[in-house]
């Protein structure tokens, strides 16, 4: 005789089973001394890797102090010796006109600071990227962002860019140094110090124009070879032309005789003859090839000569002829202007006659 199951009721509900606890592992000696042994083999197995990485990294490193200083050495007996080779000429007229010692030496520093600092970027910008490449960097991703970095940079201070390169150009090819007068076109005067991105000038007045290289199109220096000094003089057109070119022959020679005079022409003075030619005046040139930059003063001295030794020789100097005298009445500005009517007046006799009866009231 089988007992039935008993089934527990619907709604009897399952007891709670109590959860277990879980307690952390606490390491063991025997675990600590595992980890130490792999970590010992790890190092023992990549210490020669780590000692090869660091040594060539410590040589990349030398060999580009070593490198650097060697350039830079290089590059500052190399613009010595070309200051000494200029300095060669200082002894001749045109070694002092065209090369002075603030020049050059200004010339010699803008040219050896550009050297060395392309020199140090390129050798520190190549030891560092071979240093990345000894810890097996990428090299690729990084380059092309410098590439883009650079173009963005390249077009956001062009003008900057632009500056710098043509101040370097003007100092290699030494198109003008301190001391030299100038015509830059935006301004002119004398220099008195050139750099790489900014020139400055003295102007006639005394202001200092800041004049930046990338801004300057064309260049007029005015004191390099030699300068031309060129003095019109005007007489009337009757006087004695063998007269006047032997009075002028006169100045002319004695004025190149003369010191300082003497250093300042580079030739003699010429009397190339008649300029010009009119019904009342005549004009004579006189032409001199002067120092650079001291044509202005020629030409002031020059003209002092020759009015006193016209002076001298009764040869009148005249100018331009002034516009003759009109005897011409001027004209009346109220002529024009019609006579004041007599009706203007409300008295006149006149306006009283034409002004309207008024028709009497009529009373009943």
């Amino acid at each position: 005789m089988t007992l039935p199951a008993v089934l527990p009721a619907a709604d009897a509900t399952p007891s709670p089973v109590p959860s277990e606890t879980t307690t952390p592992a606490v390491p063991t000696i025997r675990d600590a001394h595992e980890s130490a042994a792999e970590a010992a083999t790890w190092v023992e197995q990549n210490w020669s890797t780590w000692l090869a990485i660091g040594l060539r990294v410590l040589l990349i490193v030398v060999i580009a102090a070593i490198l650097r200083v060697f350039v830079r050495r290089a590059i500052t007996k190399l613009i010595d010796r070309m200051s000494r080779t200029a300095s060669a000429v200082d002894g001749t007229a045109l070694g002092g006109l065209l090369v002075n010692a603030e020049r050059r030496r200004q010339r010699s520093q803008a040219i050896g600071s550009v050297l060395r600092s392309v020199a140090s970027f390129l050798i520190i910008g190549t030891a560092a990227l071979m240093v990345l490449g000894t810890f097996e960097i990428n090299l690729a991703p990084l380059l092309a962002s410098a590439g883009v970095a650079g173009v963005a940079i390249g077009f956001g201070a062009r003008n900057l860019v632009t500056d710098f390169l043509s101040g370097v150009f003007m100092i290699l090819e030494d198109q003008y140094g301190v001391g030299d007068t100038i015509d830059a076109g935006v301004a002119s005067g004398e220099v008195i110090e050139v750099g790489l991105r900014v020139t400055k000038l003295r102007g006639e007045g005394g202001e200092i124009w800041y004049v930046r290289n990338g801004e300057v199109k064309r260049i007029g220096n005015l004191s390099q070879g030699w300068s031309t000094a060129g003095v019109d003089v005007t007489v009337a057109a009757d006087e004695d032309l063998d007269k006047i070119k032997a009075t002028l022959d006169e100045v002319a020679e004695k004025m190149t005789k003369e010191e300082p005079w003497n250093e300042l022409l580079w030739g003699p003075i010429e009397v190339l003859g008649l300029d010009s030619v009119s019904l009342d005046s005549m004009v004579v040139r006189l032409s001199a090839k002067t120092m650079p930059g001291k044509s202005l003063t020629v030409e002031r001295e020059l003209r002092w000569r020759v009015k006193r030794a016209f002076d001298a020789a009764d040869i009148p100097i005249i100018g331009r002829p002034a516009p003759a005298a009109d005897d011409t009445p001027a004209p009346d500005p109220t002529a024009a202007v019609a006579a004041p009517s007599v009706y203007a007046s409300a008295t006149s006799p006149q306006s009283q006659a034409a002004t309207p009866l008024t028709p009497p009231s009529v009373t009943k």
